[in-house]
C-alpha cells in the first residue's frame, strides 16, 4: 500500500506540479466556454472543473488524467437548463453521479474490451479535429496581433523543448506572452472577455427543486445520458493515457470515482463533467505521471481564480488557442492515413464513420456506440460463413459442418443442404463447428426433422462440450440422437 501511494503521488513531484499548473491555466477558458454552451454562469463550469479535478485525483482509477467540465456534457444539458433552470441541472448532476457509481459497482469498465482499435482511432481523430475547430473562433478574423501570438506560441511550444525540458514549454509561453501583453498591450481577446469570474470558493447547498416523481421524470433522462456519455469519454480517455504512459488503470474504479466527483459537485454548484482528453494530453506531454498533477491542476485553478483573478483575466486567448492547436496536432493519429490504405475495408469504414458521427453530432459517445455497432455487424457477417460438406460412405452419408453456427449463419448453412431420401443413416458431423445460441440449436432440430420427414435416420455427432451442453438444454432432440 505504501509503495503504491509513493508511486501514484510522489514520483517526480516537480514535473507533476509544473504539468498541473499548465493544465490549470488551460482549464479556465474551457470551463467558461462550456458554461456558456450550457447556458449557465461561468462559475458553474469553473467550480465543476475545480471540484472534479481534485476529487478524481484521490478516488479515480487513472493517475495523471484530468477531469472537469466538458463540452460533451454541456451540449446534453442545454434543453434542461433552458426549460427548467440551473437548479434542475445541479439535481441532474447529483443523479448522474449516483448512476455512475452504480455502473462502477456493476463493473461496466469491463465493456472497454469490446471497443475495437478502429473505433479508438476514429475517436481520437474526431476529438483532435473537435479540439482544433473549437480554437478557430479564437484565432481567425480577429486581428493581426492574434495571428502573431498564435505563431509565437507554437514556436515556443515546439522550439523550447530542444533546449529546456525541465519547465513545460506551454507554461513558458503562457507566462512570457502574458507578460508581453500586460506590458505592451495588443489587439487580442482575453480570458476576461469570455465571462465574469467571481473570486469565491464554492459552498454546499441542496438544489432548490421539488423532491417528487415529477422532478425525477424530468432529470432522469438527462442524468442517464450524462452518465453514459461521461463514462464512455472518461474510460476511452483513460485507455489513451494508459497507452501513452505504458501503464494500467482500473476502469471500474474510474467509473466509481467519476460518480463520486459528480455527486459531490452537484451539491457545490458545479455542472457535470468527465475526463478531458485535451487537458489529459497536455498533462502527460508536460511530464505528468501521478495523481499529484491532477490534484495540482484543481488546486491551482481555484488559486488562480481567487488570488490571481485580476491577472488571469488578462491572459490572451490566442496563447491558449495556440497550446490547444498543439494538443490537437499531437492527439491526431497521423498514421491513420496509412492505416486506411492497409487495413481491411470494414475497419477503415468503421474508423471513418466514427469520426463522421462524432463531428456531426458533437457527441463522442454516440460516435463510439455507432462505431462499435458497425464493427459488431461486420464481425458477425465475417464469421457467419458455414460450409457443409457431403460425403457418401458405405454404411452412412455424412454432412460435415465447418464454422461458427449462430443466428446470422443459419440461412446460408441450411441453403447448402439437399433434403431428400438417401436410404442410409445420416450423420451430422460437428467436429469442425461450434453452436453458439438457441437459433443454432433450433436449426439443428429443423435439419433433423426435415431429414426424418423424408424417411431418413439421423444422428448428431462430434459436438464439443459447450455445443453438447446447449443442445441438451435447449434442443427437442432425445439423447438417442446424440453420439
Amino acid at each position: 500500500m505504501i509503495e503504491k501511494i509513493k508511486r501514484e503521488w510522489l514520483t517526480a513531484p516537480g514535473a507533476n506540479i509544473m504539468a498541473g499548473i499548465v493544465v490549470a491555466l488551460a482549464l479556465i477558458p474551457e470551463a467558461i466556454a462550456f458554461s456558456i454552451i450550457a447556458g449557465v454562469d461561468p462559475m458553474v463550469g469553473l467550480y465543476a472543473s475545480f471540484l472534479i479535478a481534485v476529487i478524481i485525483s484521490i478516488v479515480g482509477g487513472r493517475p495523471a488524467m484530468i477531469s472537469g467540465a466538458t463540452g460533451a456534457i454541456a451540449l446534453l444539458v442545454v434543453p434542461l437548463v433552458s426549460e427548467h433552470g440551473v437548479e434542475y441541472l445541479l439535481a441532474a448532476t447529483i443523479l448522474m453521479g449516483i448512476i455512475q457509481i452504480i455502473f462502477g459497482v456493476l463493473k461496466v469498465g469491463k465493456l472497454m474490451k469490446f471497443i475495437p482499435n478502429s473505433v479508438m482511432i476514429g475517436f481520437v481523430n474526431a476529438l483532435a479535429i473537435m479540439i482544433f475547430m473549437a480554437q478557430v473562433e479564437h484565432i481567425f478574423g480577429i486581428s493581426i496581433d492574434t495571428y502573431v501570438y498564435v505563431i509565437v506560441t507554437l514556436l515556443i511550444v515546439y522550439g523550447i523543448p530542444r533546449f529546456l525540458k525541465k519547465i513545460p514549454a506551454p507554461l513558458i509561453a503562457l507566462v512570457v506572452l502574458t507578460g508581453v501583453y500586460i506590458i505592451f498591450g495588443s489587439n487580442v481577446g482575453t480570458v476576461g472577455d469570455l465571462g465574469n469570474i467571481e473570486r469565491s470558493l464554492p459552498s454546499f447547498f441542496i438544489p432548490d427543486v421539488p423532491f417528487n416523481m415529477e422532478t425525477l421524470q424530468i432529470i432522469l433522462p438527462y442524468s442517464l445520458s450524462m452518465a453514459v456519455v461521461g463514462l464512455v469519454e472518461s474510460l476511452l480517455t483513460a485507455k489513451i493515457v494508459d497507452n501513452a504512459t505504458d501503464t494500467y488503470s482500473s476502469k471500474n474504479r474510474e467509473s466509481r470515482g467519476q460518480g463520486i466527483a459528480n455527486l459531490v459537485t452537484g451539491f457545490f454548484g458545479g455542472m457535470g463533467g468527465c475526463a478531458m482528453i485535451g487537458q489529459s494530453v497536455i498533462n502527460v506531454k508536460s511530464g505528468a505521471t501521478t495523481r499529484l498533477s491532477s490534484l495540482t491542476a484543481g488546486v491551482v485553478l481555484m488559486f488562480l481564480i481567487i488570488v490571481l483573478g485580476n491577472w488571469v483575466v488578462q491572459i490572451p486567448m490566442p496563447i491558449l488557442a495556440g497550446i490547444m492547436v498543439m494538443v490537437s496536432i499531437g492527439t491526431f493519429d497521423w498514421g491513420s492515413f496509412r492505416y486506411m490504405a492497409k487495413a481491411p475495408r470494414t475497419d477503415a469504414f468503421v474508423m471513418l464513420i466514427t469520426v463522421i458521427i462524432v463531428l456531426f453530432t458533437h457527441n463522442l459517445a454516440i460516435g463510439v456506440i455507432v462505431g462499435v455497432l458497425f464493427s459488431a455487424i461486420f464481425f458477425a457477417t465475417k464469421i457467419s460463413k458455414v460450409d457443409v460438406h457431403f460425403e457418401a460412405l458405405e454404411d452412412r452419408n455424412v454432412l460435415r459442418f465447418e464454422g461458427q453456427i449462430f443466428f446470422a449463419s443459419i440461412d446460408t448453412m441450411i441453403d447448402q443442404i439437399v433434403f431428400k431420401r438417401y436410404g442410409k443413416a445420416i450423420q451430422l458431423d460437428f467436429s469442425q463447428a461450434h453452436l453458439w445460441d438457441d437459433s443454432a440449436v433450433d436449426a439443428i432440430d429443423t435439419i433433423v426433422r426435415k431429414f426424418e420427414e423424408k424417411g431418413n435416420t439421423v444422428y448428431v455427432s462430434q459436438l464439443n462440450a459447450d455445443s453438447r451442453k446447449i443442445v441438451k438444454e435447449l434442443s427437442q432432440l432425445n439423447e438417442q440422437y446424440l453420439t
